[in-house]
């Protein structure tokens, strides 16, 4: 293996591995370790509690001093079946100033600059460190997020600031909303659907509580904003159902159906409260189905994501700002690790090369101008720790 890389030799090599979310990223991960090695840059491993097919990784350069930067990145990607591509997804191929490949925007592309900043930095002398986290399947719910951030604080001092380099056109984004999921299993009673009163069907449940979140949604949007919700777009919380499956036949009332609740809170509500509701909504349907078939039932299961909420005096976005020169005031919809990171305690930022509007498409692609743009921050990032 050539350890001497360029960027666009890391996308290459990065894109290479298909690390849709069902798969296993330790190929990926391998070479990464490798990679770093080579350069005498150790790295520790973070497997994923429950799959062993999976896990995340951080790297540090510089002094084993507080302070430092991390620079953040998810490694999975989202399927490529059923989009029509013009090119293999997974071969970065150069058209037009574009480079196309699943994942060069969202977000290898990040990943390959990050690596090479890594091995930039460590020839410096540095005064802080910088640090690299990898996570593992964000694309079905930041999954692997808490495990890097609790890897990064239990093996290194704390760093000062986090740059999680989601696709934002290099324009820094100080908060976006939760990325919350709720999934429902509505357990019903099987009858002969000319019975069907005398069953209870898991998809006549289930579709009372998809109506439930359309309606909340609704009265969202037409509600007055709170300050803080307006630095959203859309202003508004929303509930949406992506996914719903049940039933066996035609003539039979369905016992069983599943959905999914995709929640997307704004900076001043909280999952927790629209937990709530919903719980209480359900309860009062579940009395009148257990009232005719007491097994039946509905169960609710959460799966948090939460959002990034904009910080005062936030060292991260003061860095970010200075490097990039962008002083705009900017919230997104899309969900990223960096709820996590704030959580676990870290300044926060969003900031990378790329458009999210290119993110999960067919025919993905960064532009070379961004992503040598990406480079360019990033070798400024490294100047700033050897002062």
């Amino acid at each position: 293996m050539t350890y001497d890389l360029t960027p666009r030799d890391l996308l290459d090599r990065l894109v290479g591995f298909d690390t849709v979310s069902r798969n296993s990223n330790l190929p990926l991960i391998d070479f990464v370790e490798d990679y770093l090695a080579a350069h005498g840059i150790p790295s520790i491993r973070v497997p994923a509690p429950n799959d062993p097919g999976k896990a995340g990784l951080i790297a540090t350069v510089g002094p084993d001093v507080a302070d430092g930067v991390v620079l953040s990145a998810h490694v999975d990607v989202v399927p490529v079946e059923g989009q029509a591509w013009d090119t293999d997804p997974f071969t970065v191929v150069e058209q037009d100033g574009k480079l196309f490949g699943r994942g060069t925007t969202d977000m290898k592309g990040f990943v390959a600059q990050a690596l090479f900043a890594m091995v930039q930095a460590k020839g410096r002398d540095l005064k802080r460190p910088l640090q690299l986290a990898l996570s593992r399947d964000e694309e079905i719910g930041l999954l692997g997020a808490p495990d890097v951030a609790a890897a990064l604080l239990a093996h290194y001092p704390k760093a000062k600031a986090v740059v999680v380099g989601e696709p934002t056109e290099l324009q820094v984004v100080t908060g976006h909303k939760s990325c919350d999921a709720i999934d429902v299993h509505v357990r019903g009673a099987e009858v002969h659907s000319s019975r069907l009163f005398e069953g209870v069907s898991a998809i006549y449940v289930a579709s009372q509580l998809v109506e439930w979140c359309r309606q909340q949604t609704l009265a969202n949007q037409t509600a007055s904003p709170s300050a803080i919700a307006a630095l959203y777009d859309p202003p508004f919380t929303t509930l949406h159902v992506g996914m719903i499956n049940g039933g066996t036949a035609h003539n039979i009332t369905a016992k069983d159906c599943r959905f999914s609740i995709d929640v997307r809170c704004v900076g001043d509500e909280r999952l927790d409260d629209w937990v709530a509701k919903l719980t209480a909504y359900a309860k009062t349907i579940e009395a009148d189905m257990q009232a005719i078939a007491p097994d039946t039932f509905i169960q609710i299961d959460v799966i948090p994501g939460p959002g990034l909420a904009p910080e005062d005096d936030n060292p991260a976005e003061t860095l970010t700002r200075r490097l990039t020169g962008d002083n705009a005031v900017r919230t997104v919809a899309y969900g990223t690790d960096g709820g996590h990171f704030q959580l676990a305690g870290f300044s926060t930022v969003i900031c990378g090369a790329g458009s999210i509007a290119q993110a999960h498409i067919p025919n993905e692609y960064v532009t070379v101008q961004d992503f040598e743009a990406n480079g360019t921050m990033l070798a400024k990032l490294v100047d700033t720790l050897t002062v």
